[in-house]
């Protein structure tokens, strides 16, 4: 063997030591991120799917083996809550709150963060800052301050005293998140629209909105599960059961010396399976969403 073929082996030796060297921790890397999504994973899925099965158990199941599957499993639990007229009265209300929010949400929302991103008037940097002071109050602890003005206003008792707080408070991040993705889109496009004479009005609908799809749709699935979820609100602003949400609705199977506990979650599965759904047939616009309108502008 020629001392150039052994340079020529050695070479391709070292070489492939390197290369081996260099992927390993990249194949760590990658490991121990896949572990950590799986356990992310766990931490998301494994509380919905407890909830789901101890729906089909007994009472006395669930209170000695809570974290087993059912010795028997009783469907009778599903079936109940799904032929009653409670589950879907209560679900029907949560959908009414919850399409009436995202709708002036995002109507709101847009006109506003077109506005602030677009045009320059007198205060509107100081307007900004002052409905994004939205973001560092939660909605408890206004709750004092809301009632009286629902009550002032005689929306007590109805879907509109609890729907307008909600997007109120729905205002900040929605604003914040459309503005910074409507300030992404090219700078031509405006110049090339008021230059064929189409105005904001026109630019707002026909080409602002096409093209922000994504951030729409993360907004709209952001604003229906917070409304979705809402319990203290509808708690101090309905008084007849005939509005109460599904959040609410879970106060039929509590009695005044006992809980059925196993009807609770069954109720509680079948009544968070629409934000789930939303979210899933959404999910492709979010990520791209919140990207679009992650971006300080």
């Amino acid at each position: 063997m020629t001392e150039t073929s052994i340079a020529m082996k050695d070479g391709a030796a070292t070489t492939a030591a390197h290369e081996l060297s260099g992927r390993r921790p990249g194949a760590l890397a990658g490991i121990a991120i896949f572990a950590v999504l799986i356990v992310l994973a766990g931490v998301v899925l494994v509380p919905i799917l407890a909830t789901a099965l101890n729906g089909f158990k007994e009472l006395g199941d669930l209170q000695s083996r809570p974290f087993s599957l059912p010795r028997v499993w009783v469907w009778q639990n599903y079936w109940d809550i799904l032929t009653g007229s409670r589950y879907w009265q209560v679900l029907g209300n949560s959908l009414l709150i919850s399409v009436l929010t995202v709708f002036l949400t995002l109507a709101l929302s847009s006109m506003a963060a077109f506005t602030f991103a677009h045009l320059r008037f007198f205060g509107d940097r100081f307007l900004l800052s002052y409905i994004q002071l939205g973001l560092m109050f939660p909605l408890a602890t206004a709750i004092p301050p809301i009632f009286i003005r629902v009550r002032d206003l005689g929306l007590l008792d109805s879907y509109w005293g609890v729907v307008l707080p909600q997007v109120a408070f729905s205002l900040a991040m929605a604003v914040l998140l459309l503005r910074n993705a409507f300030k992404q889109l090219p700078g031509e496009l405006l110049d090339a629209a008021l230059m064929d004479g189409c105005g904001y009005f026109r630019y707002f609908f026909y080409i602002t909105l096409p093209l922000s799809g994504p951030i729409l749709s993360t907004v709209a699935v952001i604003s229906f599960v917070d409304a979705w979820n809402g319990f203290l609100l509808p708690l101090i602003i309905f008084n007849s059961e005939s509005r109460y949400p599904w959040t609410l609705g879970l106060m039929a199977y509590q009695g005044q010396y006992s809980t059925q506990w196993q009807l609770v979650l069954a109720f509680i599965t079948l009544t968070i399976l629409p934000a789930i759904l939303m979210f899933l047939i959404a999910q492709r616009y979010i990520v791209a969403g919140l990207t679009a309108g992650a971006v300080k502008g």
